[in-house]
């Protein structure tokens, strides 16, 4: 099974950096916390003191055009909030 694992970088993910060290990532549905721990230390060489995870329920859309009302719904994911050990960083900006 291939977890795959993206940063999540917005205003209120920054924050959580900045205040209490913790890191936010969308992971694949079917991880669980220690496959999510894992893969986070060793992609980042860092060491992962716990481990939350959440699933954000996909959201009712719709939309008018020249046809109609058109409705849908966004797809389910899940998220995982990463706290790491006193003093460890991840900078996600270095490869680019």
């Amino acid at each position: 099974m291939e977890i795959s694992i993206k940063p999540i970088v917005t205003e209120k993910a920054t924050q959580l950096t900045e205040r209490l060290n913790r890191y936010t990532f969308r992971v694949s549905p079917e991880a669980n916390k220690s496959q999510i721990k894992s893969l986070v230390e060793k992609l980042y060489g860092v060491k992962v003191v716990n481990v939350n995870t959440m699933v954000v329920r996909g959201k009712n859309k719709s939309r008018w055009t020249k046809s109609g009302l058109l409705r849908g719904k966004t797809a389910s994911w899940k998220k995982a909030i990463v706290k790491l050990a006193d003093g460890e960083t991840i900078d996600f900006y270095s490869n680019i």
